[in-house]
């Protein structure tokens, strides 16, 4: 795992969740799968092919969904389970939009695909070439869950050298 592909999304995700959370934000559990992801809630699916390529899960616990489903709509009233869903996939487009501009300043060269809404209850195992790294962003008794599942694409290995 390629901690230069990693750092983008752990700074727009603890920026973006700091915002839209109205909280500080701390990385609680970081860990390496090697099993595949178990989705914990509302989770976003987003692919990434080009000079690098993955993927990135956006998940939270249902009651954080609804949370902040509600804060974004400024209702005071529970967010519907779609809402939640379509929150968690806006959010995810805020961290992997920011994410993407700083790899773009890089230099890198890739697609995103829009999110969609991950509801397996298992998603992909990672291999030798793509590990995945999970982290959990706590606050205030809210949790997010981040997998990102990067690699440089073997296409482009020999013009690094």
């Amino acid at each position: 795992m390629r901690m230069e592909l990693i750092q983008p999304f752990i700074n727009a995700a603890d920026a973006v969740l700091a915002q839209t959370l109205q909280s500080p934000t701390s990385i609680g559990d970081v860990t390496m799968e090697e099993e595949a992801y178990r989705r914990k809630g509302v989770a976003s699916l987003v692919t990434v092919n080009g000079d690098i390529e993955g993927r990135i899960i956006f998940d939270m616990d249902p009651e954080t969904a609804a949370k902040v489903a509600s804060h974004l709509a400024g209702s005071p009233m529970p967010a519907s389970d779609e809402m939640a869903r379509e929150t968690v996939c806006e959010l995810a487009n805020m961290v992997i939009g920011s994410a993407i501009t700083t790899l773009n300043d890089q230099g890198f060269q890739f697609k995103i695909n829009p999110p969609v809404v991950h509801s397996e209850a298992l998603g992909e195992k990672s291999n030798e070439e793509q590990e995945a790294l999970v982290m959990c962003f706590d606050s205030a008794g809210s949790r997010v869950f981040m997998n990102v599942a990067m690699r440089y694409n073997s296409r482009r290995k020999a013009d690094r050298g």
